[in-house]
């Protein structure tokens, strides 16, 4: 008997977000992002921070990287943070294909939460930041459809079981109906799918 197999392989996404990260020229690192007060440089360090937590999270290594709040500080970045984060992106997919990593109760910023959901909320960092990163950066970014359905799923539940101006990270912005779903993910995140750095 065989273990039934993750329920979303995050490899693909994982891989585009690696992609957009190589793809930032050191001159950027300081631009701002679509994120309030986080430029290019703390966004990246942001990504690599929640790639190690989800890591040790579906891997049920419960400790500080696992407790520490993204609030907590500023995240930044350090000499050859491009390996680090491309390292630590392949290991949290790497640790969401074990199908454990999706059942029991884990932890992540210091909130206990089932390891289902801790897995559809990194699906959701990983979708938005990326947008974030493609944005301030003037990338082209099309997210993995599989990765992109799980993070609308997550914040459009979040903003039914709130209300309907409030989403996970902030005031939902209105989008179309019949926008495309990445748009809608966007808006439902509390950003404006028209950010533009140069605005």
């Amino acid at each position: 008997m065989t273990a039934e197999p993750a329920p979303l392989d995050l490899g693909p996404q994982t891989r585009i977000l690696a992609r957009l990260a190589d793809g930032v020229h050191e001159d950027r690192l300081a631009d701002p992002t679509p994120c309030p007060g986080l430029a290019v440089r703390h966004l990246l360090g942001h990504l690599t921070g929640l790639a190690v937590a989800f890591r040790d999270a579906a891997r049920k290594d419960l400790g500080p990287t696992t407790d520490t709040s993204p609030e907590a500080s500023v995240p930044d970045i350090g000499p050859g943070w491009r390996e680090r984060l491309a390292a630590a992106l392949g290991e949290l997919a790497e640790a969401w294909r074990e199908p454990a990593a999706w059942t029991g109760t884990t932890r992540a910023g210091g909130i206990d939460l089932p390891g289902e959901a801790a897995g559809a909320v990194v699906a959701d960092e990983l979708v938005i930041h990326g947008w974030d990163l493609a944005r301030a950066t003037g990338q082209e970014y099309a997210p993995d459809p599989a990765a992109l359905q799980a993070a609308y799923g997550l914040l459009f539940a979040a903003a039914q079981e709130s209300d309907r101006d409030q989403g996970m990270f902030g005031p939902v912005v209105a989008v179309p109906d019949d926008a495309p779903l990445l748009d809608r993910a966007v808006g439902l995140s509390g950003r404006d799918p028209g950010w533009s750095r140069t605005a």
